[in-house]
């Protein structure tokens, strides 16, 4: 791999290789404007959610009244998981998994307190997931 100015990396392989190199000034800002304003502008097909962030607190609470099984069994489960998604986010793995979606790590970067991960997720169509069968039988069904 080759390092840029810039300190990205870019495969040497002429077919992948994406330039990170300044724009010409002349469409460099009607471009950027015409990006921002299709990652930032509301689509009518798919609206922003109002909602906070969801926390570990809350998708544990979901996790419980999903799952039907107590708390003190899904916490460290749910702990577990996230624990490999970050550390597979973090080696730069791409994830996939239904009915979540997949994510693609497009680009990392080291800072100070970190690192900085970019990524795009496509999630599948809308799947009903309360109709199939859970994965294991909870304790009250034994």
């Amino acid at each position: 791999m080759a390092i840029t100015s810039t300190g990205m990396s870019q495969h040497d392989d002429a077919s992948e290789t994406k330039s990170f190199a300044s724009k010409p000034a002349g469409g460099a800002i009607g471009e950027q404007a015409a990006v921002d304003t299709l990652l930032h502008a509301p689509s009518a097909d798919l609206p922003l959610s109002p909602h906070e962030a969801m926390k570990k607190k809350e998708l544990i609470d979901l996790a419980v009244e999903r799952s039907g099984l107590k708390k003190r069994d899904v916490k460290p489960a749910v702990e577990a998981v996230l624990a490999v998604l970050g550390e597979a986010l973090a080696e730069g793995r791409d994830i996939n998994m239904r009915p979540m979606g997949k994510i693609k790590v497009t680009r990392m970067k080291k800072v100070r307190n970190g690192q900085v991960i970019g990524a795009r997720i496509r999630q599948p169509e809308e799947v009903d997931i309360s109709s199939r069968r859970p994965l294991a039988q909870s304790v009250e069904d034994r």
